[in-house]
């Protein structure tokens, strides 16, 4: 594990995991998972700001399905970073076992899960989990009801029996849950339930549209966490010789997510994106040489963040840590 000189100084810059194991990549998702806890550890105490996960269900490269029990995983191997976990498909979970999970998250934590809820966009990870994807609104609204409910102290009533539900959460349902998306429908739910709303993408109308809605509910809207563009750092000191080694785990991760994009907002992230060629030129995902990074810290000021993307796609870890080792030895000291 590389040295953290300079650690403090990366508050607004992640770490992102997503457990895929395609076949053609070297590491299994034992040594995946072993590896996103030592480098979760590492970017906290590097200063990170964030440690992020995300789901989806029976996907043939094992796409992390349980960002709930990883989340917790990591929360016991860090002390100071958030862990966000972006998104959770709300939907797909009983409500009332996910408010008691998100609270224990949230004790252990001393704060420091969030969770965005999302619609999800996949009939296959409903059918597969029992689940009627024509529903998925109304399930979204009514599992955000019972949260909220169960977050405030009030009974949860279920098949018309009253529950109490316990642990009570030790921070704000605000710090706790936003809600995602990148249609209209999802910028009025966050404002109807008082909650943050967290779209993937920039999208000032839609941001506009969650602060309108809010306002004619009579409420102050909140702060949108507004990921701007969002791109994700491999550091090398060959960049052509490192695309050569992991662009073809790149490509395979923009590739499925293309593959499950309808047309509208959300695929915006991913495309155009055909080949080896295409990926470099999406500026999605970016592989820089050290002296990059700092000019990017430079230059964005205090606006300066970084998303690293150490083992995305099934990246061999020998080749995350070299990356992450470039950038604790010749990146962190020239912060500041």
């Amino acid at each position: 594990m590389p040295s953290v000189e300079g650690m403090g100084k990366l508050a607004a810059s992640a770490i992102r995991f997503d457990l895929r194991t395609p076949d053609f990549g070297r590491a299994g998702a034992q040594a995946l998972y072993s590896e996103t806890l030592e480098m979760a550890g590492w970017a906290d105490a590097a200063g990170f700001g964030s440690i992020v996960l995300s789901e989806h269900h029976v996907v043939a490269d094992g796409y992390l399905p349980s960002p709930l029990p990883m989340a917790g995983a990591i929360v016991g191997r860090t002390r100071r970073a958030a862990v966000l976990i972006s998104a959770l498909l709300a939907p797909l979970y009983n409500p009332v076992k996910l408010a008691e999970d998100l609270a224990v998250l949230d004790l252990l934590s001393d704060g420091r899960v969030t969770t965005v809820a999302g619609l999800g966009y996949r009939p296959a990870e409903y059918r597969a989990l029992g689940v009627d994807f024509r529903r998925r609104g109304k399930l979204f609204d009514e599992c955000l009801e019972i949260v909220l409910a169960a977050f405030g102290g009030e009974p949860i009533e279920v098949a018309g029996e009253s529950f109490t539900v316990t642990p009570s959460p030790r921070s704000r349902v605000q710090d706790i849950l936003q809600v995602g998306g990148s249609s209209p429908a999802a910028a009025r739910r966050a404002a109807r339930f008082g909650l943050t709303f967290a779209p993937p993408l920039h999208d000032a109308e839609l941001n506009a549209l969650y602060e309108a809605a809010c306002r004619e509910l009579g409420n102050a809207p909140l702060p949108v966490q507004d990921p701007g563009e969002p791109w994700m750092l491999f550091v090398s000191d060959d960049p052509e010789r490192a695309w050569a080694e992991i662009g073809p785990h790149w490509l395979h991760d923009a590739m499925v997510y293309a593959s499950w994009q309808t047309e509208g907002p959300s695929s915006r992230t991913h495309a155009g994106i055909v080949d080896l060629e295409s990926l470099k030129k999406s500026g999605v995902y970016r592989i820089w040489t050290p002296e990059e990074c700092v000019g990017h810290a430079r230059e964005a000021g205090e606006d300066a963040s970084f998303c690293h993307f150490p083992l995305g796609g099934g990246i061999p870890p020998d080749l995350g840590w070299k990356s992450l080792e470039l950038f604790a030895a010749r990146v962190l000291p020239e912060l500041g």
